[in-house]
């Protein structure tokens, strides 16, 4: 069988040398390492990796104009906003990559550190003409947070430039990086994300191209190789594809860009002017697109100017449920997003009504650790009869203190972030409730600031399970000996904190709060992964890195 101009490509290279260079765009440079099980981490640290036994979160955003081209649309513009709707996933870099949708030699890429509307400016958005693109928003740790690991990431194939943004972490990269290698492909970072893009540059052998590259089956062919955890969008010449792992582990959702005019109509009754993909759905109305459905787990969507239409599903095993990241409901995703046809705000609510069935106190209000908890206390405070009031301000010029890379830092957060409204405190038995809490550096603090303002009991309610394990799929979760609830039981906690009592939400509690108003009811379509919880991780452990 007739071998692909990438494969005989990569035969016929040098020591030194690739046919799927990195684009100029993207210096490289080795990645910091990711989190590992103990074992794992120790043999990195003892290979000199800078091991900080951290991870990131990012969020992903595609763009695409229906009909002739040039658009009207200002995509990079759109993609920018998308983006800002994102800015919750990853506060540390960005970027846009553009196409014009004719050539296949160029994108026109944009990228650095910051915020999105400190990167992105005029003359930036006017120099990323295009009619399709996609976009990233990433954080991670400090050791990593560098130019050269900014998304999204360029190649150059024997195919034309090819663009691919990430969220996730490949629980088997070490097996995938092998495959790679063997290929002839050279690897000049540790990141996942370059990892991914090169494995897409060369052709399966069982996959015939005399007619040019099949995307749809390069994709397949890597997402046999690696089950978990991604949602990815892939941009190359005049499409995107949008994928999505077959346990659902990361959110990916599409929408369908709709005149200005459109107003509450059905979606189905307008023509589409174009098409966007997302994380989340929360920023689709600020671009005028309207939410259609979520990517399926295992689907590989393809985005062209003449629509969308789904181009394979890879199926996991039959033992295996989906796992979708339990936590996008807890924290990780904006509450007016949209996850198996409920609001996230929804299941927070109910995750409060929930905790106050199994962890009632006498008190004379209920407040929350703003915003995170707002939903779930608004939801304790319902279903215990209540009343809900607010006890803190939050200056909302501090940054989300979960995501600071030193504990000093975060510590320094808490005391710039909140104050206390003496007049609904004093003299007030206070049940405050918080969405989690993980190394428990901040909830102290904020007990202190409610006694000193008057409080006379202060009962901490957790509207999630304590966390108890990292995370090797792609959120921010500590190593083990970081995590509090491995070091103290709740009223351990509660006596360290300065709290008069503490209570997390049970682990099957929160899994009953999430399902309550979903849509899905088929069973092969529900699951979640609660691994940063239970220990139970669907994918098993990461394999031990030989590099």
């Amino acid at each position: 069988m007739a071998q692909s101009d990438d494969r005989n490509c990569c035969a016929n290279l040098k020591k030194d040398e690739s046919c799927c260079q990195v684009a100029k765009e993207v210096p490289v440079k080795p990645q910091t390492a990711k989190m590992f099980p103990d074992k794992i981490y120790k043999s990195v640290q003892a290979k000199g990796v800078d091991a900080t036994g951290m991870t990131c979160e990012c969020g992903v955003f595609g763009a695409i104009a229906c009909g002739d081209y040039p658009t009207q649309l200002d995509i990079a513009q759109m993609i920018c906003l998308g983006l800002v709707a994102l800015q919750h996933r990853g506060q540390e870099s960005a970027g846009i990559v553009t196409s014009q949708g004719k050539l296949t030699k160029n994108f026109t890429v944009h990228k650095g550190m910051g915020m999105i509307n400190n990167l992105f400016n005029d003359e930036a958005i006017r120099k990323l003409k295009g009619n399709l693109g996609i976009g990233h928003t990433r954080y991670s740790t400090s050791a990593a947070s560098e130019v050269v690991n900014c998304q999204p990431f360029v190649v150059h194939t024997a195919h034309g430039a090819l663009a691919i943004a990430h969220n996730g972490e490949l629980v088997n990269c070490e097996s995938l990086r092998r495959e790679v290698l063997e290929r002839g492909v050279g690897l000049s970072t540790h990141s996942d994300s370059e990892l991914i893009a090169q494995s897409l540059c060369c052709a399966p052998e069982d996959v015939s191209e005399h007619d040019g590259p099949n995307w749809p089956a390069r994709i397949r062919h890597f997402m046999t190789l690696a089950p978990l955890s991604y949602s990815l969008v892939v941009m190359h010449k005049d499409k995107i594809y949008a994928v999505r792992d077959s346990y659902g582990n990361r959110p990916l959702c599409l929408g369908k860009i709709v005149p200005v005019d459109a107003g509450h109509a059905n979606i189905e009754d307008k023509l589409a002017e174009g098409w966007v993909v997302s994380s989340e759905s929360c920023g689709f109305l600020s671009i005028g697109a309207r939410y259609v459905r979520e990517v399926e787990p295992g689907e590989i969507i393809e985005l062209s100017r003449n629509g969308y239409r789904t181009v394979d599903i890879v199926e996991r095993p039959d033992y295996k449920r989906m796992a979708f990241c339990i936590f996008e409901y807890v924290y990780f995703a904006r509450s007016d997003s949209m996850f198996e046809g409920q609001m996230v705000y929804s299941a927070r609510l109910q995750c409060g009504r929930q905790l106050a069935r199994e962890s009632p106190v006498d008190a004379d209000l209920v407040s929350s650790v703003p915003e995170s908890g707002t939903a779930a206390a608004h939801g304790y405070a319902r279903e215990s009869g209540l009343p809900f009031g607010e006890v803190l301000c939050k200056n909302r010029y501090v940054g989300r203190t979960f995501i600071q890379p030193s504990n000093r830092l975060r510590q320094l957060g808490v005391a710039k972030k909140f104050g206390a409204l003496a007049q609904n405190v004093e003299g007030k038995r206070i049940t405050l409730v918080d969405d989690s809490i993980v190394r428990g550096n901040t909830i102290g603090p904020i007990i202190k600031l409610l006694r000193d303002a008057g409080a006379t009991e202060v009962h901490i309610r957790i509207a999630s399970p304590p966390l108890q394990y990292p995370c090797y799929m792609g959120i921010n979760i500590p190593t083990r000996e970081e995590l509090i609830a491995n070091k103290l039981s709740a009223d351990q906690l509660a006596d360290h904190v300065g709290a008069d009592s503490l209570a997390y939400l049970s682990v099957e509690g929160l899994v009953r709060a999430v399902q309550m108003n979903k849509t899905h009811v088929n069973p092969i379509k529900a699951g979640y992964c609660t691994a940063c919880l239970t220990g139970e991780y669907p994918g098993g452990l990461p394999e031990e890195l030989s590099w």
